[in-house]
């Protein structure tokens, strides 16, 4: 389109306009708006004037949702059911005249909040910043040159280019379009997409959902292409202004957190009638019952996991920072817990398994075969036959190809800074790096060959149709796309410089040339065209058409998508690759990355779409059982193959970058959308965006997933050991008719040294080196399983004993009362807290050794560790502790108790597990 506004330079000589109130854009002309904006419809703005609006107009963001202020989130602390149970001891001391004690109460209750904000405000600090990775960008013409900006930078006057399945980035006057429709059903509530024009209407009162001119923020492209001049920004738009739109918001309640929250009710009321029990049996038993009542309530605190959900979040939210910084943003966190469980990777080829680098390598035309030197988006390269090089300007067939290749394309190579960045398609940017080494001026062809209209590629049809009226004012359409679909629809064939019959034996040929390339792994276009009458509005662009030749692409794996596709058969992943690529082209491809093969060596099958007609619910599942790779299929079976393997129980991550991709995204349990090719629809589909369009990207996400699941078993591992070893204490000494050998301060202590430091630091336990050779874990499977709770309760037993003994050989050393059963009283609390402390490398693995090569692998366990032990000597060491806590310096013999009855519980344990790993070896010996 020409320019219709003034140039460059005079838009760079006028002030930046003053803010425009609102005004009737749609019923202005094109002209109009652009000379209102003092913008250029063709240009665009320079950067130096968008820069001076951004200072004027601010970012293009709509209102952000605020998170809860700091005062909130330490207010909540106090609304638990913990704090209650304190208070009410605080009250019970109080009555009893230990008005020291009730102030420590006090005390922890205060100290009990903080660590809770702590907690809370740092998890929703690490989610709010996973959503900073995500930044929308727009494709914005400045100085006349493509760009992509971030969309936060769009100013009043940008000129913005909108291509099927993005995102408009803000409201705009149309100023170009081709079949561009826009489904405004955020705005509008219209369930249809809305066919948009440059066309003025007249009215300056029509509603927004007859504005056919007009493109407003937050809605879809759905088809075509088109662009528009920025109107409003930010909150002016139209979505700022009725505040449908909320970005930023944060996503709270995953399934875990609700399994958490569920099983910590369930161990409310579990501890408070074992705690009642204990109270009532403890007076039965001749103890006062108000001191048991305080105990009884102290205990029960310290007995229910307040922190689980709290550290789960924790362990969430930080886990998806350090995937963040692995280049996989998580959108939800549920798609965390889902990794730790998928079964099937099923994948894309271009981009992911490849690196996204399309090079036009070859062109079969009726004269024979041309190779194209150069690799890239680099516009260095030659034109060989048979190895002598050519004058591709002196060809006309390989001229007309290359013309054809170029015009009808959509995409462009911008090199502006450092590396050449593709906008749009790869394949078709490959397309016009291959004319731009012919010596092609696309700019000036463009203006040559003016485009009337064009049929974007479709998924369905396979080909992509442009209409040009070309020098002499003969109207041409340039076809390009899937070999078979091109040839199908030919009639002609163009060879030694004119137009001939295509026969059978030239059809044989091409199929011929297409196989050849197919199988040496170059991706296939085939390139045609055909002369149109000037009344071309009902020719059937299907059929007639003249053949040039084929397009032999080629996209080199990267390299290391060799070793993740290994890494996932390890770890008992199945990964499928689904592309719309032939069929030989894909088994190639498949071969050279082993993914032809199963884990046994058993050859699979590569399907080709025509298989998948017809098929019913159990076909489907027949196929995808036994298929490495599916060719040339369309989003519907996309969608279908996601829907199969779920039918067979499998937990299927699908990846996918364009607007087609969308339903096969939601289908699967875990959508991963490409952060570089991927369309705005498609991120926002999915659950998880890759930023380098990587596979082995999904790959490590899939075992951050699984560590992060581990990590939550390892805390509930250590509380519900630690805690339930306190129960045990206290009942086995009532039961046994001896003193309480802790007072409630004491247990309201080891409630907060012990359990919330070394909890959080294996919340953070970095991967095992087995973790990606381990099957996937059973989605179905219970939080806390029978045998895992076995584990738990054998181990909080094993704490308990080596506590009662300590306590015991205090009793007999120093008696049962005064001084005696104080001296006693501080070995019980000391073995218990510092056997909970170390207790915490036992839980780091129910199998490995804690003395393994992992042991300094974790340096905040040893952090947490160290400071918990230096705490604990605090309390018998510094006198102000001492009187609050009842404890008293350890005796020499006293500390050696301590130490070995502290340290026991792990050797014991090592042996357990030295025992469990010789016979799970012996098992497997004997299964071979």
């Amino acid at each position: 389109m020409n320019s219709a506004g003034p140039s460059d330079d005079a838009v760079n000589a006028q002030p930046s306009p003053p803010a425009p109130d609102r005004e009737a854009w749609h019923a202005r002309s094109v002209q109009d708006v652009a000379r209102r904006l003092q913008s250029d419809p063709a240009r665009g703005l320079s950067d130096n004037e968008a820069h001076a609006r951004f200072e004027r107009h601010g970012p293009n963001r709509l209102m952000e949702a605020r998170g809860r202020p700091m005062l909130a989130v330490f207010l909540v602390q106090f609304r638990s059911l913990v704090v209650v149970l304190l208070l009410l001891a605080s009250a019970v001391a109080y009555a009893l005249g230990e008005n020291l004690e009730a102030g420590a109460i006090a005390a922890v209750i205060v100290l009990n909040a903080v660590i809770g904000f702590a907690t809370e405000w740092r998890a929703e600090r690490a989610l709010a910043a996973l959503h900073e990775h995500v930044v929308p960008v727009a494709h914005v013409i400045r100085d006349g040159q493509d760009r992509e900006l971030p969309a936060a930078e769009l100013v009043p006057g940008d000129l913005v280019v909108l291509a099927a399945g993005g995102r408009v980035p803000a409201d705009g006057r149309i100023v170009e379009g081709a079949r561009l429709q826009i489904d405004e059903a955020a705005l509008t509530g219209e369930s249809e997409p809305a066919l948009k024009s440059a066309d003025m209407l007249a009215g300056p009162d029509t509603p927004p959902a007859d504005r056919l001119d007009m493109a407003f923020m937050g809605t879809q492209v759905t088809d075509g292409r088109g662009r528009m001049l920025v109107t409003e920004t930010g909150r002016s738009t139209e979505i700022g202004r009725i505040g449908t739109l909320i970005v930023g918001t944060i996503e709270r309640g995953t399934p875990l957190e609700q399994k958490l929250a569920r099983l910590g009710r369930i161990l409310v009321y579990i501890v408070l009638g074992l705690c009642a029990v204990i109270t009532a049996a403890g007076a039965v038993a001749g103890h006062p019952f108000w001191s048991m009542l305080e105990v009884g309530i102290s205990l029960a605190v310290a007995a229910v996991p307040e922190g689980l959900p709290a550290m789960a979040t924790i362990a969430l939210a930080l886990g998806t920072q350090r995937m963040a910084r692995m280049r996989a943003i998580v959108r939800r966190l549920p798609a965390v817990e889902t990794l730790g469980a998928t079964t099937v990777i099923c994948t894309d080829k271009t981009g992911t398994l490849t690196r996204n680098e399309m090079t036009v390598r070859a062109l079969a035309l009726a004269r024979g075969r041309v190779e194209i030197t150069g690799t890239g988006y680099d516009p260095a390269g030659e034109f060989l036959v048979e190895g002598r090089r050519i004058d591709p300007a002196a060809d006309e067939a390989l001229s007309l190809a290359l013309r054809i290749g170029c015009l009808c394309n959509d995409a462009g190579v911008a090199r502006t800074t450092g590396r050449p960045k593709v906008l749009g398609d790869p394949t078709e940017a490959a397309l016009l790096v291959a004319a731009e080494k012919a010596g092609v001026d696309r700019a000036a062809l463009a203006r040559d060959h003016p485009r009337l209209r064009e049929k974007p590629f479709d998924a369905r049809a396979r080909r992509m149709v442009t209409v040009h009226r070309a020098p002499g004012g003969v109207l041409i359409a340039f076809i390009k796309g899937a070999p078979g679909t091109v040839l199908d629809a030919s009639r002609f064939l163009f060879r030694d410089d004119a137009v001939q019959p295509l026969t059978a034996d030239d059809r044989l040929r091409i199929e011929a040339w297409n196989q050849e390339m197919a199988g040496t792994a170059l991706r296939v276009l085939a390139l045609a065209y055909r002369v149109l009458p000037d009344d071309f509005e009902d020719v059937d662009l299907d059929r007639e058409l003249v053949f040039v030749g084929l397009a032999g692409m080629s996209d080199p794996l990267r390299e290391e998508a060799r070793r993740a596709v290994d890494t996932c058969r390890e770890a008992g992943l199945r990964t499928i690759m689904i592309t719309g690529d032939q069929q030989a082209t894909a088994a190639e491809i498949a071969r050279q990355l082993g993914l032809d093969r199963d884990k046994s060596g058993r050859l699979l099958d590569i399907v080709h779409a025509r298989e998948l007609h017809d098929l019913d619910d159990a076909g489907w599942r027949r196929v995808v059982s036994r298929a490495a790779v599916f060719a040339r299929v369309s989003p519907e079976h996309k969608l279908r193959i996601v829907q199969a393997l779920q039918q067979s129980g499998e937990i299927v991550a699908m990846t996918g970058d364009g607007l087609n991709d969308a339903p096969a995204l939601k289908q699967a349990d875990i959508g991963v959308a490409m952060g570089i090719k991927g369309t705005e629809v498609a991120r926002e589909t999915a659950d998880m965006i890759i930023t380098d369009d990587n596979f082995a990207t999904i790959v490590g996400a899939v075992e951050q997933g699984r560590v992060i699941y581990a990590n939550i078993h390892r805390f509930i591992h250590y509380l519900f050991s630690c805690n339930l070893s306190e129960i045990v204490v206290l009942s086995a000494a009532i039961l046994a008719g001896w003193p309480l050998p802790l007072n409630a301060l004491q247990i309201l202590w080891l409630n907060l040294v012990t359990d919330v430091f070394p909890a959080l630091a294996l919340a953070l336990e970095p991967s095992a080196d087995d973790i990606m050779k381990r099957p996937p874990r059973d989605p179905r499977e219970a939080l806390v399983t029978p045998r895992f709770m076995r584990l738990i309760t054998w181990q909080a037993l094993l704490l308990a004993v080596v506590t009662l003994a300590a306590f015991a050989i205090g009793l007999r050393w120093h008696g049962t009362a005064g001084e005696g059963l104080r001296r006693a009283g501080t070995m019980t609390f000391m073995t218990l807290a510092l056997a909970q402390v170390v207790h915490a490398f036992n839980v780091r693995s129910a199998t490995r050794s804690a003395f393994s090569g992992r042991l300094f692998t974790n340096a905040g366990l040893w952090l947490a560790v160290g400071a918990c032990v230096l705490l604990q000597i605090a309390a018998v060491a510094l006198p102000s502790l001492r009187q609050v806590l009842r404890t008293v310096a350890p005796e020499g013999r006293d500390a050696a108790v301590i130490a070995v009855c502290a340290l026991l519980p792990v050797a014991l344990v090592e042996v357990a597990k030295f025992a469990a790993r010789r016979a799970t070896g012996r098992a497997t010996q004997q299964a071979r």
